[in-house]
């Protein structure tokens, strides 16, 4: 299932695939649509079974968590694609996931290089085991993607303190992307916890703003 928000796909001017955390819906994602309150954009949410993507954490091997990885991988491309064939080149289309959602974000756009409108990580990184101290078991992951994304902008957004998210595997999702040709803003905020605040949304705003204002200029 896939659930949409704002204009057309077809009379948009840019697209944005919002991906959801664990344990949450599509429809609760759309309301980081709603606070950035963007005229022109189309959104499109997908739905994980059971409200999950993955079952086990994002740094357990591969292995445990498929199909699931590949599954929502597919998921998101799909959005994608259909934004694609609504008339949106890929460069005017930007995927955003918060928690799991930006795991899978993060991973779906490095599998699949190319430029887009951008990437939005909140609270996330690549997934797999790998490259972490004392990471068990041993790495299975060496984060060697190939392709380019062309100066694609991608935001990263993630507290220092995280629960779930390893601030080092933060860091280095970063020099994945830089190293995959992104332009990459990377914020670490001291104590913030698992949660959006409002200086990640005051940066995405202007990120959908400028495919906006890039697709569609203002007199």
């Amino acid at each position: 299932m896939v659930v949409h928000l704002g204009v057309p796909p077809h009379t948009a001017a840019a697209g944005v695939v919002l991906v959801h955390g664990r344990g949450a819906t599509a429809e609760s994602i759309l309301q980081l649509g709603r606070e950035l309150n963007i005229d022109e954009i189309a959104y499109l949410a997908p739905q994980a079974k059971g409200n999950t993507w993955y079952p086990h954490s994002f740094l357990a091997p591969l292995d445990a968590n498929e199909p699931g990885i590949t599954n929502g991988i597919a998921a998101i491309m799909r959005c994608v694609s259909a934004f694609e064939e609504a008339g949106l080149p890929r460069g005017s289309i930007a995927i955003i996931g918060f928690s799991q959602g930006a795991c899978l974000a993060c991973e779906t756009v490095a599998r699949n290089a190319a430029r887009y409108g951008g990437l939005a990580a909140l609270s996330g990184g690549l997934i797999g085991n790998g490259e972490i101290p004392g990471a068990e078991p041993p790495a299975d992951k060496t984060f060697d993607y190939s392709g380019s994304l062309g100066g694609t902008p991608v935001f990263i957004g993630c507290s220092d303190i995280d629960p779930h998210i390893p601030v080092e595997r933060v860091y280095q999702t970063a020099d994945v992307f830089r190293g995959l040709g992104a332009e990459v803003e990377l914020r670490i905020y001291k104590g913030m916890g698992h949660t959006v605040n409002r200086d990640e949304l005051s940066y995405l705003r202007g990120m959908l703003e400028a495919l906006v204002a890039a697709r569609f200029p203002r007199e």
